[in-house]
């Protein structure tokens, strides 16, 4: 997490659009860690300093909803979107994420300077007059006027681009509060919401987040997330809880990966996008999972959930989903979350990794690209 004081405004210095923007930038910054129980030091930030409060409102960054609770407005997530993509991408890789590329050569909306000669069907619109002259003239040996035959005409090649649907698993469970590693990849998530919002309009993009369960998340719903509470620490747990009567009380912080990637393959079939994938970011093995309309929380982590679960990953590879899965390892280095992650590629024909969550987002970044489908020219 980048290093901010975080101290009381003593009112010294007049706001300027650009200081309430770096106002709103630390505050954001917080947010990625503790979520929206930040909104509650605004509230009282408000009560002490209501004009600098008011700057924030009037800068379109946050506003009050229904209930009078304070909320960041789209402008404001888009603005923490931005600045996500700024932080994690390289400024030399700039150039690679304009589209997704594809093997097939076409019609498509990147032109390269490279050239090939013409072909029957390519479009005239692309054609390289400069080379194509030159050949002219290099046939008929200089003069004028000049003939262009066919076997002159050169176009520029151009890339087929795709559009691509795309499902982020984030795990919310509770050891990821430790060393600041979901913030750290709500940064990722985030940056890659402001990826495609940017340049990849054409694309679909839905974070879930997985716990006990799992659940999608908006915009929104993700920058004020944080990771679920441990709520029981006995050493070892094996609870079967019926998803049609749950009890009042269920733990919330376990590591549903199955139930991640099952909701997930729902939300991709129902996408028309060629390429499909899931990207999975967990520091954990899974500890519950679903059979039939039952849930299992069981703790440490049983073969059974694994089984499950790697059955569920080959289905969707079955289906032509892509899988690529993150193996945080901040805190030690969890051999058996390592091998998880790597029996999910082998049995999906994915991508496995581990990493500490400071290397996480140029990772998953390469991983959006390369791992996508290519669609072959018919």
């Amino acid at each position: 997490m980048p290093d901010f004081e975080y101290t009381r405004w003593d009112g010294s210095q007049e706001f300027t659009p650009q200081s309430t923007d770096k106002l709103f930038d630390q505050f954001s910054q917080y947010m990625m860690d503790y979520g929206e129980f930040m909104l509650d030091n605004l509230e009282q930030l408000g009560e002490e300093h209501p004009d600098v409060v008011q700057k924030l409102i009037d800068r379109g960054y946050i506003d009050r909803d229904e209930s009078g609770r304070f909320q960041v407005t789209p402008k404001g997530v888009k603005r923490v979107e931005s600045r996500a993509v700024e932080e994690l991408f390289n400024v030399t890789r700039k150039d690679k994420t304009g589209k997704h590329e594809t093997e097939s050569r076409g019609a498509g909306q990147t032109v390269h300077e490279e050239s090939k000669p013409y072909e029957y069907g390519d479009p005239v619109s692309n054609l390289n007059m400069h080379e194509t002259l030159r050949n002219a003239i290099s046939r008929q040996g200089g003069g004028t006027p000049v003939e262009i035959a066919h076997d002159d005409l050169v176009v520029h090649e151009t890339e087929f681009q795709t559009s691509c649907a795309t499902v982020v698993l984030l795990d919310m469970s509770g050891s990821m509060n430790r060393y600041g590693k979901y913030g750290q990849a709500k940064r990722v998530a985030m940056a890659l919401q402001g990826l495609v919002r940017g340049r990849y309009q054409g694309d679909f993009l839905q974070i879930v987040g997985f716990y006990s369960y799992a659940s999608p998340m908006t915009e929104r719903d993700l920058l004020y997330s944080v990771p679920k509470e441990v709520s029981i620490r006995d050493p070892r747990v094996h609870l079967k809880i019926n998803l049609d009567s749950p009890p009042g009380f269920v733990p919330q912080h376990f590591t549903n990966i199955h139930a991640g990637l099952q909701f997930a393959r729902r939300i991709l079939k129902k996408q028309p996008a060629q390429n499909r994938q899931i990207i999975t970011i967990t520091d954990g093995e899974p500890t519950a999972h679903i059979e039939a309309r039952d849930l299992y929380l069981i703790y440490p982590p049983a073969e059974r959930t694994a089984r499950v679960t790697l059955a569920e990953a080959k289905r969707c590879a079955a289906e032509g989903i892509h899988l690529s899965s993150f193996a945080l390892i901040d805190d030690y280095f969890y051999l058996g979350l390592v091998n998880f992650v790597e029996q999910m590629a082998k049995v999906s024909g994915g991508v496995a990794a581990y990493c500490n969550a400071q290397d996480l987002g140029n990772m998953v970044v390469d991983s959006f690209h390369k791992g996508r489908r290519r669609r072959r020219a018919m």
